[in-house]
């Protein structure tokens, strides 16, 4: 499957700016039919990191987010400076 369809867009949001600092996390809109595994390999393949962990949350509006922690060595906060978050 596509990454750029699996990968809708970045999510912002005071919570979500706290995690790239203190957790090393990402957090995505996904397309809801997705799997962790699709989302896991869109990533690596979309920002060319490592990706430690993904968990997935349905929030009340029916949007799938995806919390995406990175390994040590690769840095949210320099991803989210290339997607323009900062």
């Amino acid at each position: 499957m596509d990454p750029y369809a699996i990968i809708v867009k970045p999510h912002v949001t005071e919570k979500t700016m706290n995690l790239i600092d203190q957790n090393n996390e990402l957090t995505f809109v996904v397309l809801r039919t997705s799997e962790k595994s699709d989302i896991k390999k869109a990533c690596e393949e979309l920002y060319d990191v490592k990706v430690e962990r993904v968990n997935t949350q349905i929030n009340s509006k029916g949007t799938k987010l995806a919390y995406i922690k990175l390994s040590s060595e690769d840095k949210a906060e320099d991803i989210a400076v290339k997607m323009g978050v900062f």
